[in-house]
């Protein structure tokens, strides 16, 4: 079944229901549907031959919404993109994803002059912003009294194996990673959870990602697949978070660690301040003991998961329930990943994909349903990731992660860190040879050396330092990998050595640089 068909069934079942609280609105699925069958039907009535893929450019409103279920409804899958994202980002994008459409919403409209300028291909472009004011002769602009009737969608038939979503994830090359994720991989993803949490009809589910980030698939779909509602928060809410679950009744909670650290720093996670909560679910990034008991205490109504998986297992695949044996079986003060969700497999392997003994570490593999397609339009990255093990019949993808194995049946998988130089900061995944990419492009220089620093205790960093030869890159310099790069992945220090140490083989010593950084 196609991502957006539960959604669809919900609307015809249960039209007066409330999909969607966003902006002091109450849109019900009747609502939504509408304007994404309009968005859909003027898709499909405007589009030219290319990839199966529609770019949404939007935050966290009704539209950015409709435009995700109307490029679904279209047959596409949909390819999201956020205004914060430095314009030539956004049309690099674009190119590489190859897609012949855009929607925009409001926030959306600010770049988007910048944007078309520097794409090349023409695009049907889609403005659900009543105020746009835009013109262009070379791309086709259709304002929102322009879409077609919603009468006149037509339903295409969409492949369980067809594109649902393209995720571009930073790459260690300096050039982002496209995930091609199946509507069967996250409609398996979507069908444990459901059952696994019970979600109901009356379930009030928090949304606090942005749609370029895969957790954000749990938070629209898994309320659109019940007739449950989504509760969007608005900047202000966004920046008060307890306020926000009690105010706005939340009973399912999803997020990534850091937020609650930061509610647990500032005294905010006191006993029984969320009775209301029914599921809280972690997911991004290392989750710390301590922080999972704050919350435990603080929801004492809720079971309290941590879930584990990268974009390229469909969001999560690996799963840890918060209970008494928590310090015993929590390492270095970070919350077990758990055991894999079902049907899917993991192994823990050593460089030749040979399964390491029972209580050894290595690098997590899994297989299984949820095992993404692999990167858009790169074979090379693709056979490199998702691979056959010996003694193997099916692909498992190679997370880079490196776990210890169970020593017993039973014993949950032990997250340990990264086996390569990825980092992640505030729950993005940071790929720091793009960073270091961005830096050496815009230096005109041939060497630079990104760390994730300082880290914390869950073996997240906190920001990114970067290394060069010489004297600290110019001001100008600066300037402009501000504008290459999110803002998350943009260094907040720049340091110079007059040469990089070496290793003894003659590598660039990294280690000696973190020391210098921790001293």
């Amino acid at each position: 079944m196609a991502l957006h068909h539960a959604f669809l069934a919900i609307a015809r079942t249960f039209p007066q229901r409330i999909a969607l609280e966003v902006d002091g609105e109450q849109v019900s699925y009747a609502a939504l549907q509408t304007q994404s069958a309009q968005i859909a039907a003027s898709l499909m009535a405007h589009r030219t031959e290319g990839a199966p893929l529609t770019a949404v450019l939007g935050q966290r409103s009704r539209d950015c919404f409709a435009g995700i279920l109307g490029v679904l409804c279209s047959g596409h899958g949909y390819v999201p993109m956020i205004p914060s994202y430095p314009a030539v980002r956004l049309a690099d994008m674009i190119r590489r994803a190859e897609v012949r459409a855009l929607v925009v919403d409001r926030s959306g409209e600010k770049v988007l002059p910048e944007v078309l300028g520097l794409v090349e291909q023409p695009l049907i472009v889609i403005r659900l912003d009543p105020q746009g004011k835009l013109e262009s002769r070379h791309h086709t602009l259709l304002g929102p009294q322009e879409l077609l009737p919603a009468e006149q969608w037509q339903p295409p038939e969409v492949a369980d194996d067809g594109i649902a979503y393209i995720l571009f994830t930073s790459g260690s090359t300096g050039q982002p990673k496209g995930v091609m994720v199946a509507h069967r991989n996250i409609e398996r993803f979507l069908k444990v959870v459901t059952e696994r949490y019970e979600f109901g009809r009356e379930d009030r589910f928090s949304h606090l990602f942005e749609t370029t980030f895969d957790l954000s698939l749990l938070d629209l779909f898994a309320p659109w697949s019940i007739g449950a509602c989504l509760c969007v928060p608005d900047d202000r809410a966004r920046m008060l978070p307890a306020q926000y679950v009690n105010q706005s009744k939340i009973s399912v909670w999803f997020s990534v660690p850091s937020v609650a650290l930061l509610m647990k720093n500032m005294r905010l996670l006191e006993a029984g301040t969320f009775p209301g909560l029914r599921v809280s679910l972690f997911c991004g990034e290392a989750l710390p003991v301590p922080v999972a008991e704050a919350w435990a205490a603080a929801a004492p109504n809720s079971l309290v998961e941590n879930i584990y998986g990268p974009t390229e297992l469909t969001l999560a695949c690996t799963t840890y329930r918060i209970g008494e044996r928590l310090r015993d079986e929590a390492a270095n003060e970070v919350v077990p990943i758990g055991e894999p969700f079902p049907a899917m497999r993991a192994k823990v392997v050593d460089p030749d994909l040979c399964e390491v003994a029972p209580g050894e570490t290595g690098e997590l593999i899994m297989a299984g349903p949820q095992v993404a397609l692999g990167y858009w339009r790169d074979a090379e990255r693709t056979a490199a990731a998702f691979v056959v093990p010996p003694g193997e019949s099916e692909t498992f993808y190679r997370t880079g992660d490196r776990v210890r194995r169970p020593a017993t049946p039973g014993e949950p998988l032990i997250f340990l860190g990264r086996l390569d130089h990825q980092v992640k900061i505030r729950g993005h995944r940071v790929e720091l040879g793009e960073v270091e990419a961005a830096v050496m492009n815009a230096a005109h220089i041939d060497t630079a050396v990104a760390l994730g620093w300082p880290v914390t205790s869950a073996g997240c960093a906190e920001g990114i330092v970067v290394w060069v030869e010489g004297e600290v890159p110019s001001r100008d310099i600066q300037r402009a990998v501000r504008q290459r790069l999110p803002r998350y992945m943009v260094p907040k220090q720049y340091r110079a050595v007059p040469a990089f140490p070496l290793n003894p083989n003659g590598k660039i010593d990294r280690k000696a640089l973190k020391a210098m950084l921790d001293s």
